[in-house]
């Protein structure tokens, strides 16, 4: 079964794909308006899941995560 992609999901993807390079979550948001943070994170780790992006946490605490087209 092929995952159903959804307009957020879609605008994550787009971004990734201008980008050409792996990009921060920050860097992702300012690139989405109208959603916020911990909501694009939620759906990043969801296409992690469906193997549509890759990503890794670095740095400490918090951290933060960069993120690459699969």
């Amino acid at each position: 079964m092929r995952p159903q992609k959804d307009a957020l999901s879609e605008s994550i993807l787009d971004v990734l794909n201008k980008a050409g390079e792996p990009l921060e979550t920050v860097e992702i948001v300012r690139g989405i308006k109208g959603a916020t943070r911990i909501t694009i994170l939620y759906r990043l780790y969801k296409l992690m899941g469906e193997g549509l992006v890759r990503g890794k946490q670095v740095g400490s605490g918090k951290g933060t995560w960069i993120w690459w087209k699969a």
